[in-house]
């Protein structure tokens, strides 16, 4: 990579890249305002639009979201008749579970065995890093070929849907000739990956009731319906005996025909324990890129600590259902509520209640942004050659664009590989992914122009 002009710009700009993240990272940009303070987003997003500043973007915008929280928009104009290409990326972070559990402080960007470790470090703090990277690649070597919006979301995490309604009631704002989603990943670092699906998803709270209170189990026990085991049975009953996902009504057949994903490789990247077997049936890319997937996200319920000798009067869980392409989200949400009602034992009371919910995404792979970011790929990872991959997680974002400005091409890419470890402790950004991507970016906007 070393004889590329823009690589040894990308190379030099390492160190205040690493420096930039340290900063984003810092700010606890949770957008939970339960959890986290309001103020710290705002910060983070005020960053960001001091960032675009400086790199002498115009119509800097922190836009209010439906959802209470801010996305930051700037325009960077090109050349006279030029394509416009939407960079995407989020601040917003997922909480950082246990603090305690981190092997160095969540919100201070740390490294590490040669990788730098920070919530949002890759999902997705990195992500605006790398667009920055990019552009300031091109700049110094001879300009950005192309008009750019950059749009950096404040509530991707949390599934509340703020951009997306925000984009439905003020569609002139991203339009593009192309879209880049900086929010993907590689399938395993040094190996370029764009992300060609995405499965979408829905979120329901479930919550089932039979008492008036909770009754002793001693004495009440055996013939008095519990809500708690009663929501455990319903639950139970969204898996087959191999773990496949069985909502009444939903296919669960579907077949994924690009990249596969070994077993083993599998099982390494999931840190799955020794003797434990996999969920379901077909390859591992079947299940995780063309068939649905139930994950119980949590329950209400008393601790192990402290509990009682009770029969418990009511209990609520939090249920993800992950849809594939060629699902609709809202009809699996009519399935997922129907089947949830009809397997409640007991006649016990239940209640379901929508709290999330975005379509799948299938990108167009033969179209021109495609050859031109595999060209850009192959000179950023040298002897290597883009692959096609699907990504098991949602970007709801994706199909709202992708459905108000059909002719837009979309294409993911991001720092989101398997050791990245995002969403869970200790997640990490890989430097060379970065400079790498950086790099591929911006021969992306370069190739994509001419």
């Amino acid at each position: 990579m070393s004889s590329n002009p823009v690589a040894e710009t990308v190379a030099s700009l390492m160190p205040r890249a690493k420096a930039e993240l340290a900063e984003l990272v810092a700010f606890r940009s949770v957008a939970d305002f339960e959890q986290f303070p309001k103020s710290e987003s705002e910060a983070a997003a005020n960053w960001i639009a001091d960032a675009l500043r400086a790199e002498g973007f115009v119509d800097i915008a922190l836009l209010d979201t439906p959802d209470g929280t801010q996305s930051v928009y700037g325009y960077l104009p090109g050349p006279e008749g030029a394509k416009t290409v939407l960079l995407y990326a989020h601040y917003d972070v997922q909480p950082p579970l246990d603090e305690a559990g981190w092997t160095t402080p969540p919100f201070e960007l740390t490294e590490r065995d040669g990788r730098w470790y920070g919530r949002g470090s890759a999902d997705c703090k990195g992500g605006v890093i790398m667009h920055l990277l990019a552009l300031r690649a091109l700049k110094a070597n001879g300009g950005v070929p192309v008009h750019v919006k950059i749009i950096v979301e404040g509530s991707e995490e949390q599934g509340t849907g703020g951009l997306e309604r925000y984009a439905e009631q003020h569609p002139e704002v991203l339009t593009a000739d192309t879209i880049v989603i900086g929010d993907a990943g590689n399938f395993r670092v040094g190996l370029p990956t764009v992300t060609t699906i995405l499965r979408g998803m829905t979120l329901v709270r479930v919550g089932v009731e039979t008492l008036a209170g909770n009754l002793h189990s001693g004495q009440f026990g055996g013939a008095a319906p519990d809500a708690l085991a009663a929501l455990i049975r319903v639950l139970d009953s969204l898996r087959a005996e191999d773990g496949s996902t069985t909502v009444d009504g939903l296919d669960a057949s579907a077949a994924w025909d690009g990249l596969e994903y070994t077993e083993e490789q599998f099982r390494s990247d999931a840190k799955v324990l020794d003797g434990v077997g996999l969920t379901g049936s077909g390859s591992v890319a079947d299940r995780l890129w063309a068939r649905p997937a139930v994950t119980v996200l949590g329950i209400d319920c008393p601790p192990v600590v402290g509990a009682t000798p009770s029969v418990h009067a009511g209990a609520r869980a939090l249920v993800s259902l992950r849809v594939p392409p060629g699902v609709d989200a809202t009809e699996a949400s009519k399935l997922l509520q129907a089947h949830l009602e009809t397997h409640t034992p007991w006649g016990a009371r239940v209640t379901v209640e929508q709290v999330g919910q975005g379509q799948p995404f299938r990108a167009d792979v033969s179209s021109p942004a495609y050859q031109a970011m595999a060209d850009a790929m192959a000179v950023a990872y040298p002897g290597e050659t883009m692959q096609y991959a699907g990504q098991g997680g949602s970007i709801p974002l994706c199909n709202t664009l992708a459905g108000l400005y059909p002719d837009a091409e979309i294409l993911l890419i991001g720092l989101s590989e398997p050791e990245a470890q995002i969403h869970a402790l200790n997640e990490s950004v890989s430097p060379q992914e970065l400079e790498r991507l950086s790099v591929a970016e911006a021969l992306f906007l370069r190739n994509y122009a001419g």
